[in-house]
């Protein structure tokens, strides 16, 4: 039997799918991990304006060009184009640790009873691993067999939903935030504004006192519970972003009840 650490992919094919979006800084660093386990890539992109495309291209992939559907719709377009019915599913600031190349390539996904397999996930500000406010081991399903599961049909927050998930003992690394500024841009920005949208669009109402309380929770939550109060600085801005975040989501929701000219001057047909 073929040693799969010789041949570079797991003994079962592999398809590696990325959904993008003006992603030229990170999309090869993304693509060159999936490559060590994937004898076929499948990069989704949403309309780059920058040379996603072309790297991607450059890089083996096969470049599907789809208008943004909203995250699961988005992230089942590759899968129904894959040629192999496993599934390695990355974002592009995402990356697969030699420890997760090294534990896939040992998989017998031919054998397997599992209809997906969960990574724990590092998730960095910068360079810097923060492992309190619930931001590790925060297990997500990344490896699935496409004809039993899929993401979640859900414009936002998708997840795979398979029903028999084993976790493995192996990383991924996620790249979210270059740098402190772009934590609090990010949750105060779009985030929010999207959140906002959303909840205006299913009825949701927020009263005087959801801003107040929804952020008081979130920092609760992060620096008390998630023991954010333990990563130093770092902790306690992931639990201020995230406090920031649920504060203006419903803020901005109360706002769109309440005047009709910032209601008015939005798009909520461009949610996504």
């Amino acid at each position: 039997m073929t040693d799969p650490a010789a041949t570079g992919h797991a003994t079962t094919p592999i398809t590696g799918v990325v959904i993008t979006l003006n992603e030229a800084e990170r999309i090869e660093a993304c693509l060159a991990s999936l490559s060590r386990v994937c004898s076929e890539l499948i990069v989704v992109d949403s309309g780059s304006q920058d040379a996603t495309c072309q790297i991607a291209e450059r890089a083996g992939a096969r470049v599907i060009h789809q208008p943004y559907l909203g995250d699961g719709y988005q992230k089942n377009v590759g899968p129904g184009a894959a040629s192999n019915t496993w599934v390695l599913s990355l974002d592009a600031d995402e990356r697969l640790t030699e420890q997760a190349i090294q534990t896939i390539l040992g998989l017998d996904l031919e054998a397997t009873g599992h209809d997906g397999f969960a990574f724990r996930r590092r998730n960095f500000i910068g360079s810097r691993w923060v492992k309190r406010c619930g931001w590790y081991p925060d297990y997500c399903v990344r490896l699935y067999n496409r004809h039993r599961t899929g993401f979640s049909e859900t414009r936002q927050h998708a997840s795979v939903q398979a029903k028999s998930v084993h976790q493995l003992d192996a990383d991924l690394e996620h790249y979210s935030f270059a740098n402190l500024g772009e934590l609090f841009t990010k949750a105060s920005g779009r985030f929010s504004n999207r959140s906002a949208k959303v909840m205006y669009l299913k009825g949701k109402r927020a009263s005087a006192w959801s801003p107040f309380l929804h952020g008081l929770n979130a920092f609760v939550r992060k620096y008390v519970f998630q023991r954010g109060f333990l990563a130093g600085v770092d902790g306690l801005s992931v639990a201020l972003s995230a406090a920031t975040n649920a504060y203006l989501k419903y803020a901005k929701l109360l706002e769109f009840q309440r005047d009709a000219r910032v209601r008015d001057a939005e798009n909520f047909d461009k949610v996504w």
